[in-house]
């Protein structure tokens, strides 16, 4: 039997699926973070298909998501957008150590997943924290400072006056430098690394993942095994079945203890 335990940490809401009988064993963890404007129990299936191979799963709810929710309309939260990514980076950190205070993750098993917002999380995630030992990016974006700049460009172009003014758009830009993977991307250490997106997404633009994939393939010259990135030409914003099989396959892979 799978577990669903809903429970809340430091203010943080989450979900811990796990095999009943395993509940208490050391077990490799995965954190999956769900995209902008979603929820934890949006992605129990994810969950469900990877505590069913046998991993400790956890979905949190980013801030202003979820139960966390203030009633933010979609613009409002847009205009928040960095601050959420870079906040759930940081509430990463408290949910693992919780865990692992409590004897739960197995040594050198933590991998780190996430749809779209969830997906440039991961991605940012990996400059930080080098226990995390496998990550799966669907529709991410690892070139933080670029996409922002593109957010940017694209409400201006709408006719929209921007929030920000220069100097904190200048100040923001400078912090996200510090998350931003393909300014660092000797951070990777080899590390296993999937890429999963469509070719028609409009939302987190293609062109930059792919480009910052074929970058780091030289990071992965006696590892190839280690680096995979699936395209999908028909697929917009939004997983195939495909591609949330692929990630399960990918952590078996690279994240059984």
């Amino acid at each position: 039997m799978i577990l669903i335990d809903k429970s809340n940490i430091q203010m943080i809401p989450f979900l811990h699926l796990v095999k009943e009988e395993d509940m208490n064993k050391p077990l490799p963890t995965c954190f999956f973070i769900h995209g902008f404007t979603s929820a934890k129990e949006h992605n129990l299936h994810y969950a469900y298909l990877l505590a069913e191979k046998g991993f400790r799963v956890i979905l949190p709810d980013c801030l202003e998501h979820g139960e966390r929710s203030s009633g933010k309309s979609e613009y409002q939260l847009g205009e928040v957008f960095w601050k959420i990514v870079l906040n759930t980076i940081h509430e990463l950190s408290i949910l693992k150590e919780h865990f692992d205070e409590k004897g739960m993750i197995a040594p050198n098993g933590i991998g780190v997943a996430g749809t779209s917002m969830g997906g440039i999380v991961t991605l940012g995630a990996l400059t930080q924290y080098e226990w995390i030992s496998s990550a799966v990016s669907l529709m991410g974006n690892p070139t933080y400072v670029k996409f922002a700049q593109a957010q940017l460009a694209q409400v201006e172009a709408l006719g929209y006056d921007l929030p920000f003014g220069e100097g904190e758009i200048e100040s923001m830009m400078r912090e996200l430098a510090h998350y931003d993977l393909s300014l660092q991307p000797e951070k990777l250490g080899g590390r296993p690394l999937m890429f999963w997106h469509g070719k028609r997404d409009k939302v987190v633009p293609f062109h930059f993942t792919r480009e910052f994939y074929d970058s780091i393939l030289p990071y992965y010259e006696e590892r190839e095994d280690h680096l995979l990135f699936i395209e999908d030409d028909k697929a917009d914003h939004k997983v195939t079945r495909e591609g949330v099989l692929r990630l399960v396959e990918w952590f078996e892979k690279h994240l059984s203890a």
